[in-house]
């Protein structure tokens, strides 16, 4: 199974955009790591987030390019109002201009009313639209009990089950300590469930007809990224590719933040993941209210940045 590269929203050929979401402790590093086949994220070994800021590591994988994102525990109690805000802004610009699959990460685990909250607040953030573009990925996968697969468990939980349902009963499962050399159980195997978590990721970019998931947010910050690596080129010098697209995400980055620094984090990560009349809310704040009556909304943020 190869993963195409895709079209993003302003034509610009990338490689597939993979974004991993879920709560500090789930092991969004390891999963990063193990569908790579080696290290490139940071691993954290305490209760306390190994990723703090916002991550994007790109290779390449059964012949094609994955860009996979590890994101903060955006559903952490423990995160101040001001450190949330400034990694959703982060996001924004890691984003742009939308990923083409999100992975929403969870533990093998007996879900506490604690986990089943969170997992509630992840339906009440992301937009219907979302789930088109998701998939449910469980970690610990030694806690299974012995015979029972991913699907098996999620039926013992309505919450899970609603999840999963919303995502299109996309569902799997890797343990990133126990399995990478299992030989003898293929279902109990890293290497098999990673390209049967491809082999899904493919086929439902596939179903949305190669496009990443967006909105006008992520649209009009990836036209800025663009015009800002333009700007950048003019004096490069001997600058890569990727070192211009790192410098001009940074400054659309310090714009985003001197731009949106009053928001609330909610208003900033409803934008960010769906929520049209948080989008709104967000554009609106980037246009200083200007009207939408002979622009676009898009063309309007991009003119306003």
């Amino acid at each position: 199974m190869k993963l195409k590269e895709k079209q993003n929203p302003t034509g610009v050929s990338n490689s597939t955009r993979i974004a991993i979401l879920g709560k500090t402790g789930v092991g969004k590093s390891s999963v990063a790591n193990t569908i790579f086949g080696g290290q490139g994220f940071k691993i954290g070994h305490t209760v306390n987030s190994e990723t703090k800021k916002c991550q994007a590591v790109t290779k390449s994988v059964n012949g094609g390019n994955i860009t996979l994102i590890d994101t903060p525990g955006f559903f952490d109690t423990d995160r101040s109002e001001e450190e949330l805000k400034s990694e959703i802004v982060r996001c924004i610009t890691e984003f742009a201009p939308g990923p083409h699959a999100f992975l929403i990460v969870l533990k093998v685990e007996r879900f506490t009313k604690h986990e089943q909250a969170a997992i509630i607040e992840i339906q009440q953030y992301f937009s219907e639209e979302f789930f088109q573009y998701a998939t449910v990925l469980f970690t610990h996968g030694d806690q299974l009990p012995k015979g029972q697969t991913i699907k098996d468990f999620v039926r013992h939980n309505k919450h899970v089950t609603d999840l999963v349902t919303k995502c299109g009963g996309r569902c799997h499962v890797i343990d990133n300590t126990y399995w990478e050399n299992n030989q003898q159980d293929e279902y109990r195997n890293n290497q098999v469930q990673v390209k049967e978590l491809l082999k899904t990721i493919d086929e439902m970019v596939e179903a949305n007809e190669g496009r990443c998931y967006t909105n006008e947010m992520l649209q009009a910050v990836e036209e800025r990224i663009m015009q800002q690596e333009q700007l950048i080129k003019q004096t490069a010098g001997n600058k890569s590719e990727g070192e211009i697209r790192e410098e001009a995400k940074e400054n659309v980055f310090t714009w985003l933040w001197n731009k949106l620094s009053g928001f609330l984090s909610g208003k900033l990560l409803g934008a960010l993941l769906g929520l049209s009349e948080m989008v709104k809310d967000v554009i609106k704040a980037l246009t200083g209210g200007a009207g939408m009556t002979d622009v676009t909304v898009g063309r309007a943020v991009g003119a306003a940045l």
